[in-house]
């Protein structure tokens, strides 16, 4: 009798615990199993591995299902925010490009280039990636959804959800049923997370530890102090300006609810799916952040900014180049437009480094030096920027459904 109380007891206990304190036990377990038993660690990367692949698989039908569903039963007139979302994605990217070129001018780093180069073909420019966001958007629908390419599933998404809007009701509410069943999957593979961060953390730091990181201390601090400053003074900053209210109670709730898990996943893209719960609990507009969430993951690069161009400028200031303002606000300019093409997935900016680094003159294989450093580096620099660029994508998100104007829309109704 009491054993089977106590059982009830442990199993009511998880959910009232609440799912950011599980995932703290989760990173606190990892670490100590990294660190007591490294060889036992590796074991349990598997947690991990199912983990991140859940959210991937799931993420491509989640999105494409969601925006269908949510265009599909959109009320004429009824208002969204998604341009107000656009123009502060756009302008939390360049504000975080100059943000970093004022951080290395005012610390110059210089880099140890002798690391192996680096695999890889990086883009040639931003011509180039901006091509290739085009042609992501005409990618066949099948392949998009394989490929997890976000551009093509939002385009195909759209176009279907604007013809079903003149569907009959039965439709229109078969795809409303079938939306809030993968969201209930998508719930399920969240409630792993403790587990699946268990598995990474262990694994992570029993492989490569800290000593690694020890040579690129003062480019870390550069390239983290940036990311830091960004999420905790430059996207508030942007969001008092936006909806005239107190930035840091939702911009803590989004770094709690976003930013954990996407440290860990290292991919904008497998962190959709916490980004539309996270969406959902802070009651937002469904109609906006089925669009802007997913838009986010590929084109909101704050972080992939700051990595480009912090170094891009450590590589110059290693070949004792003189960077003039002229230059450094060009550099702002490409590495903005750069990390808008970054796709979501861990390492990304990091190959757009050899096109920033062209506009000094710097060769490619110097710079697939530095790339290899930053693939040294990126076990916390990828990890932290990933958690930036998702957690903003939620943020900016928020801000603007929560803006007097969008106020002042929805009163109007």
């Amino acid at each position: 009798m009491s054993a089977s109380s106590d059982t009830r007891t442990a199993s009511s206990l998880l959910p009232r615990i609440g799912l950011i304190p599980q995932i703290l036990i989760g990173i606190a377990a990892g670490l100590l199993l990294a660190t007591l038993a490294p060889s036992i660690a590796p074991s349990v990367a598997i947690l991990g591995d199912l983990f991140i692949g859940a959210l991937k698989a799931v993420a491509p039908v989640l999105v494409f299902v969601l925006v269908m569903a949510a265009i599909a039963s959109h009320q004429r007139g009824q208002p969204t925010q998604v341009r107000g979302v656009l123009m502060l994605y756009l302008t939390g990217t360049l504000a975080a490009a100059l943000i970093a070129v004022a951080a290395s001018f005012l610390f110059p780093t210089s880099l140890i280039i002798d690391a192996p180069r680096a695999d890889g073909t990086p883009p040639t420019g931003v011509a180039e990636i901006l091509r290739n966001l085009a042609m992501s958007a005409v990618d066949n629908p099948i392949h998009a959804l394989t490929d997890a390419n976000f551009i093509g599933i939002l385009a195909w998404a759209v176009g279907l959800g604007l013809l079903l809007r003149r569907a009959s009701d039965t439709t229109r509410r078969s795809l409303a049923d079938l939306s809030d069943a993968v969201s209930g999957l998508v719930r399920w593979v969240i409630r792993l997370a403790p587990l699946g961060i268990f598995g990474l953390v262990a694994n992570t730091f029993a492989s490569t530890g800290m000593s690694a990181l020890a040579d690129y201390a003062q480019l870390l601090a550069v390239l983290l102090g940036c990311m830091a400053f960004v999420a905790l003074v430059s996207n508030p900053l942007i969001v008092f300006l936006y909806t005239r209210r107190n930035p840091y109670p939702l911009v803590f709730t989004c770094l709690r609810g976003s930013a954990i898990t996407a440290f860990f996943t290292r991919s904008s893209a497998a962190n959709i799916p916490v980004n539309m719960e996270l969406c959902k609990r802070l009651d937002l507009h469904a109609d906006t952040y089925s669009v802007s969430i997913p838009l986010g993951a590929t084109i909101n690069m704050s972080g992939a900014a700051i990595t480009i161009t912090v170094m891009t400028l450590a590589a110059a200031n290693t070949l004792g180049i003189d960077v003039d303002f002229a230059t450094a606000l060009l550099l702002c300019v490409v590495s903005a437009l750069a990390a808008c093409g970054v796709s979501g997935v861990a390492g990304g900016s990091l190959l757009l480094i050899p096109m920033a680094a062209s506009l000094f003159g710097i060769s490619a294989d110097v710079a697939m030096q530095v790339v290899a450093i930053g693939f040294v580096i990126s076990v916390i620099q990828d990890s932290t920027e990933t958690a930036l660029n998702s957690s903003t994508d939620v943020l900016f998100t928020a801000a603007a459904c929560r803006s007097p104007r969008a106020q002042e829309r929805l009163a109007g109704e």
